[in-house]
């Protein structure tokens, strides 16, 4: 990506069990500007265990309270057998998916279809056993880190190193649903940059693009989201996930950031060397005679730029003009004595 920002749309559980709704999300995320979609593997069975008992009640004050673990993953999956057609259907557009595994098992499935990119979601950030193995095939690694201490994170990034893998991202994530803007803290993005020497980025819960805009503005190399065709579609993320129409908004704002930021130059451009016109410099101020003395009344720095920089004035004071001069006659060294 160079210095452009990463943007991928997070399709997750906005499948309506409709694998042809999946290819439109894809197809629509390209439209919009975004450079890449992302979708979950895995099964029920993979990610927690067919149990009710109070440790897989969900009671944490989440929209999902009130269920159970494999309940809710049971309506959100989205079947492997779907996973070779939709990594086909985004090569035939010419536009990159990538899944977040969550178990070898899936990482398999994955390999086979080609995935590019392994993410690694915040509440996986733990299985360092899961991380070894994604990392091992060399492929970049991003990495949610809502979940995690200080000592998890660099955990996670040691595990992919052990392997041999340095391409590492970590991405900011709050893991609340939908997040507040005030549990944001994106200075710690760039402190993850500097403390673990990965590029970083953002998993953005919340419900605006706000969040996403100004981590553009600090560096982020990432940016991911939630993205859903239609609201009225339903499912589990459907809350916190942005339409169409909000993320085509928000893509224009990351891309506006980067021109804004732009890059480190001093060259000065067409346009600067034409304003240098109006720049100051030494004229002569009023009607001179060969021979008089250079002081501040007879040579003043002003706009334009056509004579000597104004830097000079200091040397040619005291000096004496070699010719006669009318006001308003560029100094140069050759009128000097």
């Amino acid at each position: 990506m160079g210095n452009r920002v990463m943007i991928v749309a997070e399709i997750s559980a906005n499948h309506g069990h409709d694998i042809e709704l999946v290819k439109r999300s894809i197809l629509k995320a390209k439209e919009i500007g975004c450079d890449a979609a992302k979708i979950q593997s895995y099964t029920p069975d993979t990610i927690t265990l067919d149990c009710d008992n109070e440790y897989f009640q969900i009671n944490t004050g989440t929209i999902w309270d009130g269920t159970t673990l494999y309940k809710l993953y049971s309506e959100a999956y989205m079947p492997w057998e779907w996973h070779e057609e939709l990594f086909d259907y985004a090569k035939s557009i010419d536009f990159t998916l990538f899944s977040t595994p969550f178990d070898k098992t899936a990482v398999d499935l994955l390999e086979k279809c080609g995935n590019p990119i392994y993410k690694i979601a915040s509440f996986e950030i733990t299985d360092i056993p899961l991380i070894k193995y994604a990392a091992s095939f060399g492929k970049p690694m991003i990495i949610s880190t809502g979940i995690a201490t200080e000592e998890e994170i660099q955990d996670a990034v040691h595990a992919c190193h052990q392997i041999g893998n340095y391409d590492v991202y970590l991405l900011k994530c709050t893991s609340e649903y939908p997040a507040s803007i005030e549990d944001a803290n994106l200075e710690t993005m760039q402190d993850m940059a500097e403390r673990f020497g990965c590029k970083t980025g953002l998993s953005d819960h919340t419900t605006g693009d706000e969040v996403a805009v100004v981590a553009a503005s600090m560096d982020a190399a990432v940016v991911e989201k939630h993205f859903i065709l239609d609201k009225a579609i339903g499912g589990p993320d459907a809350s916190f996930s942005m339409t169409p129409d909000e993320f085509e908004t928000m893509v224009r704002k990351i891309r506006m950031v980067e021109k804004i930021r732009g890059e480190v130059t001093y060259e000065l451009t067409e346009k600067k060397i034409n304003s240098r016109k109006y720049a100051r410099s030494l004229f002569v101020a009023k009607d001179v005679k060969a021979g008089d003395v250079i002081t501040e009344e007879n040579v003043k720095s002003v706009r334009p730029s056509n004579g000597l920089a104004p830097k000079y004035l200091e040397y040619v004071l005291g000096r004496t003009f070699r010719d006669d001069a009318k006001k308003g006659t560029p100094l140069t060294f050759d009128a000097i004595k």
